[in-house]
């Protein structure tokens, strides 16, 4: 099953978002990087994994090894059939640099509230400091209006600096304490 550049095949209405967004590497304002945002498609799944892979959290919980396949497919699959979940990628030159997962939650605390979730976050090691995540974020933060959410949220390991002095400097708040409870244990 593929999936479309501007196919967005849930109650989305990501149509109406820019899908083409140009961002400016640090110092160099002549020399521009355009971003395209799409929904994943099936093959993208090999480059996603390597994305997830490719940093020292994601090295010690991910693998490149065959015998995985076939969960990250059923993952996938699950997640590009669930009508409150989308994994977004940003292309350039045709190419997958970055990722994340955005779902869509409905509460009812805020009186019946809708809050976004993004998860997976990941940009190609090439690619960071160049305002390739920032862009993603602004996107999900486009999506997560479009679908009258009231809040984004994410959460990033403790282990991770630079992702939580980056995503501060987007405008997030460290306004409650995560709790984690490991069934595979």
């Amino acid at each position: 099953m593929g999936y479309q550049q501007q196919n967005f095949n849930k109650n989305f209405t990501p149509h109406s978002l820019p899908t083409k967004v140009t961002s400016m590497k640090p110092n160099q304002s002549s020399n521009k990087v355009q971003l395209l945002f799409r929904e994943a498609a099936r093959e993208d799944l090999p480059t996603l994994i390597t994305l997830l892979h490719d940093d020292p959290l994601g090295g010690t919980r991910e693998t490149l090894n065959n015998s995985a396949l076939e969960k990250y497919q059923s993952a996938f699959d699950a997640i590009v059939n669930d009508k409150n979940a989308c994994l977004i990628v940003g292309t350039q030159d045709n190419q997958v640099v970055a990722m994340a997962q955005i779902n869509f939650l409905s509460y009812l605390t805020y009186q019946g509230g809708r809050r976004a979730q993004i998860e997976g976050v990941r940009v190609e090691k090439h690619q960071r400091g160049k305002g390739v995540g920032k862009k993603l974020i602004e996107y999900l933060i486009q999506m997560s209006i479009k679908q009258k959410c009231h809040l984004v949220q994410l959460t990033t390991n403790k282990k991770r600096p630079k992702a939580i002095s980056f995503y501060e400097s987007l405008g997030f708040v460290a306004t409650h304490e995560g709790i984690k409870l490991d069934l595979k244990s």
